[in-house]
């Protein structure tokens, strides 16, 4: 058993086609038969069913599909490793290797900026690539192994086997408006059929942000019925509501320089930003960097 023959079974798993896997392999299609049939002399079990023109996982072959799936995600975390301890031409040490990252909106808004400086100036070796995306979209690249951690809200994850989330850190939500909104110089807490009078933004929020706010106010504060500005890129809507009467939900330490409205009841609603990796993955270079900027930048002033 070879991890070519690995490769070769997990390529056939996700096509389900000879002839496709083999192009994507540079193989030929005979080339590929033969290594799929060794491997399962080998193992004396059947790895595949022909259903018609497709080739289908056996149980065994699952089960089979699934470690080969570990065994070569390690081999190729083990290359890469090595890769980044390699001497540079010419002598020296080698590159800091690279680190592909994507963040959510919150997080963004909160550790972009702070990452990029600080690579620059500690780490100019350092090959650093930031995405910025919805959720699934994050973990959808991780899982294909074109990022290597996410920074996103923890709550709008799908609990999932494969998925690491550690470096939890809560940070209070708020309704924000720039200083000088008519609802800011209200001496009473704003209601909801208050806040509804004026544009709400926000970035999309997780099923928890969306049960709080039905709990605290009833159905018509349902993000898909409250939010009428909505985008992924939080210092955009930070910018409308300096500039315009909008009003807008987020953390409250994306926007310290906005004000906080009062509102009745009282929000009390929180986003839980987590650093995701894929477990068993090596961890990647520059991700101490990450998790040190995490913990200075992802608090509320007041902690």
């Amino acid at each position: 058993m070879t991890l070519v023959q690995l490769r070769h079974l997990l390529s056939l798993a996700r096509t389900g086609s000879f002839s496709r896997s083999a192009a994507a392999l540079f193989i030929t299609q005979p080339a590929l038969s033969r290594s799929i049939g060794a491997l399962e002399s080998e193992l004396g079990q059947r790895l595949f069913d022909r259903v018609g023109r497709r080739s289908e996982l056996t149980p065994f072959g699952r089960e089979m599909a699934e470690r080969a799936g570990e065994l070569v995600l390690a081999a190729d975390d083990l290359r890469e490793r090595a890769r980044r301890l390699a001497p540079a031409p010419g002598g020296g040490s080698g590159d800091e290797g690279t680190l592909h990252v994507g963040l959510g909106s919150g997080p963004g808004s909160m550790l972009m900026t702070p990452l990029l400086l600080q690579c620059a100036l500690q780490h100019p070796r350092l090959q650093l690539q930031v995405a910025r995306a919805a959720t699934e979209q994050l973990v959808q690249a991780l899982r294909e192994r074109t990022l290597d951690a996410l920074v996103v809200d923890a709550r709008s994850l799908r609990p999932a086997p494969d998925l690491d989330t550690r470096e939890l850190h809560e940070m209070r939500g708020a309704f924000l408006v720039r200083r000088g909104h008519p609802l800011a110089r209200r001496r009473a807490p704003a209601d909801l059929a208050l806040l509804r009078q004026y544009p709400v933004a926000s970035t999309p929020l997780s099923d928890e942000v969306a049960r709080v706010l039905v709990e605290r106010y009833g159905p018509q504060a349902h993000p898909d019925v409250l939010v009428t500005l909505r985008c992924d890129e939080l210092p955009s809507l930070v910018e409308v509501a300096r500039r315009s009467d909008a009003v807008l939900l987020a953390i409250r330490a994306a926007a310290p320089d906005l004000a906080e409205l009062r509102v009745a009841p009282e929000l009390k609603a929180t986003a839980r930003f987590g650093l995701v990796t894929l477990r068993r993955r090596t961890e990647p270079p520059g991700l101490q960097t990450l998790r040190a900027l995490m913990r200075e930048r992802l608090r509320d002033a007041a902690a």
